[in-house]
């Protein structure tokens, strides 16, 4: 991501804090923000903290519940510097999220590498 702008901002863990600090940190895009916010209402509570966290502490291996798919091709593409190809999460079949990660990203405000997950997408219609 190159530019001062960047239209990720914050995920909360749906319903509560997470149990212990996350590894990774979970950023939406605002276009997305709030169908993120509907998430428990839309795939319930139970799911979409399981969604969140996989993805806040192992996005780079299977879930544990539900299914997902490294994308090939184009739609697969890393979007940033060190990242991850896409990655399609089947959530509860109400739809799916997609999502790239970057074990050591660097567009903070500081420039300190962290961890991050960028939500690319939320489909919460059926397909």
């Amino acid at each position: 991501m190159t530019g001062a702008y960047s239209p990720y901002q914050p995920a909360a863990r749906p319903g509560s804090k997470p149990p212990t600090k996350p590894s990774y940190r979970v950023l939406v895009h605002r276009k997305f923000a709030a169908l993120w916010e509907q998430l428990p209402d839309r795939v319930g509570l139970e799911s979409a903290k399981q969604f969140y966290d996989h993805v806040a502490n192992t996005p780079g291996e299977p879930p544990k519940v539900n299914s997902s798919t490294i994308l090939r091709g184009k739609a697969g593409k890393p979007k940033f510097e060190g990242a991850s190809r896409t990655i399609h999460y089947e959530i509860s079949g109400a739809g799916r999220i997609d999502y790239q990660y970057v074990n050591d990203h660097t567009g903070g405000e500081h420039g300190d590498a962290h961890p991050v997950v960028f939500i690319l997408t939320i489909d919460l219609g059926s397909h």
